[in-house]
């Protein structure tokens, strides 16, 4: 299957514009009914906010939007196309609005829904959905933060590291790199350090910048 990308979790930002406060809201979900919920929620949260705008998208299913209310095609569509310029799926966002006294017009509107989810979606972080082996590394202390390192290099995440008498690491690496990843591990410790596989997962994974 064909990697995608899906919000790492939940994720939340502010602005305040001409005195209206915009709040945006993202999480992962995985089906209509689970979008409608978060939306519900957030709604209750916000019972007080003058609108409460909010798009969802899902993999081979629909995508969704409203603007509760704003002038038409100024929120949940651009709201929309934050997710789809990012590439990013199965992910539901509501960008609440309190509303300051100053009318911001289409444009300024438009301005500040686009950004609200944007940071939202950036504070959420992104994984990605795809093919991974499942890997473990043994290796002394010496090697370890090298190895991490390597393995965020080549685009895997590390879902443990365990310290006994050698570091155990325990990590996701794309099933497309493994072989050059095991290659760069026997170069990197003169071959006292190998790869081990314990088979391949399609699952979500966030993995972290390398010297992050």
């Amino acid at each position: 299957m064909k990697e995608f990308y899906v919000p790492a979790g939940e994720g939340r930002g502010e602005l305040t514009e001409k005195r209206s406060r915009f709040i945006g809201h993202v999480r992962p979900v995985e089906s209509e009914e689970e979008a409608r919920a978060f939306i519900a929620r957030i709604k209750k949260e916000h019972y007080d906010a003058r609108h409460n705008c909010w798009c969802y998208l899902l993999r081979d299913g629909p995508e969704r939007y409203s603007d509760d209310g704003e002038p038409q095609g100024s929120a949940g569509l651009p709201m929309l196309e934050v997710f789809r310029k990012a590439g990013v799926t199965n992910a539901v966002c509501v960008v609440t609005r309190y509303f300051g006294g100053v009318l911001l017009g289409t444009g300024g509107l438009l301005r500040a829904y686009t950004k609200s989810a944007g940071d939202a979606l950036a504070a959420a972080g992104l994984a990605t959905v795809g093919s991974w082996a499942q890997t473990e590394l043994r290796c002394p202390y010496s090697a370890a933060e090298r190895l991490r390192q390597e393995l965020l290099a080549a685009g895997g995440a590390v879902e443990a590291m365990d310290y006994g008498a050698e570091v155990l690491i325990r990590a996701l690496v794309p099933a497309g790199s493994l072989e050059a990843f095991s290659r760069r591990v026997t170069e990197l410790t003169g071959g006292r350090v190998s790869v081990q596989t314990a088979g391949t997962v399609f699952r979500a994974a966030a993995p972290e910048r390398p010297g992050g």
